[in-house]
């Protein structure tokens, strides 16, 4: 009942500030004043007044919980990893290029702005593609538009920390650029085809990439994380990535965890290659983006999601603006 007496408080509050016409209203009168009907007598409190505070209370409680949002990222590294772009084997002197592009922009702050447009007060720089044309000196960059911060579209543009370095780094070479926006799993792949120049799509450097690609020097230092439900407590009590990785190897194949494929996230879950020694029991379901996974994790459908650290925010930031 009490629950019931909540909600309806809870309404008839919206109603009332929507009908002062502001956010707040007038609330201090109506939270200062005692007047007969607050009480029977001096000092004393009435049941209605008790049944009312308590529905305040629940109702406050109610509008705190909503204001969490439908998922949280667990603030735990559980790896360390480096960002590098992957060069075209058959072009050394673009990879000698690159490498010293990356250098400047360290050391002159352009990186720090670049980084700022995403993680601070700066604004992100659209970013328009040429289209691929064999008679025009370009420069062609493959990705995945779909890993926040670092590439994404906005309408027919692109934005992102990597893609603002592609626009920079064309200017610098004096190449008209295009970017080919693909599958995760195919950047380095059509990077050692010789369809592409470059893969920069927020890579970590992994020795099966390198079979594909030559990767210039690292620009970015990432990790994984894993995020749930707001109102899931599993790994509140964890300290560090020990920990959460001893609660999912506490798990059986019950539990289903998400993750973008071709990543980093999705190796650690299915305990391949530098992630052998995880022995996680649970089932990895693997998706387009991780976007896509976290959707379903607020489904209901898998119970938890591994994505890098980054992409994760920015995902989690996103979908609790629209909660």
């Amino acid at each position: 009942m009490k629950k019931v007496l909540a909600v309806l408080l809870a309404l008839v509050m919206v109603l009332s500030f929507a009908a002062c016409g502001g956010k707040g209203g007038d609330t201090t009168t109506a939270a200062g004043d005692t007047t007969a009907a607050d009480t029977t007598a001096e000092g004393a409190t009435t049941a209605e007044d008790t049944t009312a505070a308590e529905g305040a209370s629940e109702a406050d409680t109610t509008a705190a919980e909503a204001k969490e949002g439908a998922v949280k990222v667990i603030d735990i590294d559980l790896t360390k990893e480096e960002y590098a772009f992957g060069v075209d084997k058959d072009q050394p002197e673009l990879l000698e290029k690159v490498n010293a592009f990356v250098d400047k922009i360290m050391k002159d702050g352009t990186f720090d702005k670049i980084c700022n447009n995403y993680f601070g007060d700066g604004k992100p720089v659209l970013v328009e593609s040429a289209e691929e044309d064999s008679s025009k000196d370009q420069l062609v960059v493959a990705t995945n538009a779909a890993f926040e911060p670092f590439e994404y579209k906005v309408g027919n543009k692109y934005a992102g920390i990597d893609m603002e370095i592609a626009a920079l780094l064309a200017k610098e070479l004096g190449k008209e650029l295009v970017i080919k926006h693909m599958e995760f799993d195919s950047v380095c792949l059509s990077v050692g085809q010789h369809k592409c120049d470059i893969a920069m799509a927020g890579l970590t450097v992994k020795p099966d990439r390198k079979e594909h690609v030559n990767f210039s020097k690292s620009y970015y230092q990432a990790s994984q994380r894993i995020i749930v439900k707001s109102d899931d407590k599993t790994f509140d009590e964890c300290k560090d990535a020990q920990a959460v990785i001893a609660k999912i190897k506490s798990f059986d194949s019950s539990v289903k965890i998400g993750f973008q494929n071709g990543t980093t996230g999705a190796m650690f879950v299915k305990n391949e290659k530098d992630y052998a020694a995880n022995g996680f029991s649970v089932e990895g379901v693997g998706y387009k983006n991780g976007s896509l996974a976290v959707q379903d994790l607020i489904n209901g459908n898998i119970n938890y999601v591994v994505i890098d650290s980054a992409p994760a925010s920015c995902i989690v930031d996103t979908i609790n603006e629209v909660a």
